[in-house]
């Protein structure tokens, strides 16, 4: 019996005791082997959000495929959209080895990956390969560490993937590339925001940007402002972060990076109601970090997210992690009385 056939509970113990970023590569392998399966359809589940008719509201969060290898196989289980990414102009060899790191105990991930990936010209022969898979990528576009002009990099990237992606989302939120949260602060992301959206051009896809879940109030008010004042699509809250909630007793829970998984869920969902607050409802919110289960989707759907993405909880649960959580969002939805996705979102 090939690998990829067998439980992912009996394959976990095998990877896990090989290097993280070497299990992950492994993982994306398997995947590209995958028999190919139609990606989902609209259902019960389906939702709309900027003008893109999403078939459920559960996607694969960006970091997983970070070069755009496996996004039909992806949406083949069952996820309703996938990020790829994040990806730049050049390719990029990322921060040093060991930067991927596993915290079993609180299923939890840290990494400093530092934007590794094969560069545009790469990514952009996979996704126009795709032809007409159909299904929803959205591309997470970065900037080269050692660039002189880092807004010209996220503006050439809109320029080069905008014809290929659903939507585009701009990751000026990794804590693994030095200054670049930097472009958070009020004046460097509009000058940004206004470059990405003129290189994507008026017919381009929607424009989404991703915040870090470390921000002050003044900061979460200012980028609300802007992210509606710029008509953005939707805001996704949150990336890793920088601190370390307690208790943490894994064996690398003292590295350095962005923490992910479990120990994100709270502040992860915190920052959402505080997005949610500061836009009034006037902007969607796609809600990441920590959501693991059915519940953590529907938490965060009812506190404002029009959509989510998980990641980290794919490592510890395996390939049917997407089913399990979309199956268990239909059993809340019909059991609380809603006919639709977007009739939860901030109900609570």
């Amino acid at each position: 019996m090939p690998l990829s056939a067998l439980p992912y509970r009996l394959i976990r113990p095998v990877l896990f005791a090989l290097d993280a970023e070497r299990a992950h590569a492994l993982a994306i392998a398997a995947l590209a082997r995958m028999p190919r399966r139609s990606p989902p359809v609209p259902g019960a589940l389906a939702t709309e959000v900027a003008g893109i008719r999403f078939p459920n509201p559960l996607g694969m969060a960006a970091g997983f495929d970070k070069n755009a290898e496996v996004a039909d196989p992806l949406l083949g289980l069952g996820f309703g959209f996938v990020e790829v990414g994040s990806i730049t102009p050049l390719p990029q060899a990322g921060n040093p080895r060991p930067r991927l790191f596993r915290l079993p105990r609180e299923r939890a991930i840290i990494n400093r990956m530092g934007f590794n990936n094969d560069g545009a010209a790469a990514a952009l022969a996979r996704l126009a390969g795709r032809g007409r898979q159909g299904g929803i990528v959205g591309v997470n576009i970065g900037a080269n560490k050692d660039s002189a002009d880092w807004i010209a990099d996220y503006a050439h990237m809109a320029r080069v993937m905008a014809p290929h992606a659903a939507y585009l989302a701009v990751n000026v939120s990794s804590p693994n590339t030095p200054g670049l949260r930097a472009l958070q602060d009020a004046s460097a992301l509009g000058a940004l925001l206004d470059a990405v959206l003129a290189a994507r051009g008026a017919d381009g896809p929607p424009v989404f940007l991703k915040v870090a879940p470390d921000l002050l109030p003044a900061d979460i008010d200012a980028i609300a402002r802007i992210a509606i004042g710029r008509r953005l699509g939707a805001l996704i809250v949150s990336n890793t972060t920088i601190t370390r909630p307690p208790p943490l007793g894994s064996r690398h829970a003292g590295e350095s990076g962005g923490l992910s998984g479990a120990p994100l869920r709270a502040l992860a969902l915190e920052r959402l109601r505080d997005f949610r607050r500061a836009t009034g409802g006037a902007l969607p919110l796609i809600g990441v970090g920590g959501i693991a289960t059915a519940e953590d989707a529907w938490e965060r759907i009812r506190a404002g997210a029009s959509l989510v993405q998980l990641y980290s909880a794919m490592v510890y649960g395996g390939p049917g992690t997407a089913r399990a959580v979309l199956s268990g969002l239909h059993r809340l939805m019909w059991r609380e009385g809603f006919r639709t996705i977007a009739e939860a979102v901030g109900s609570e």
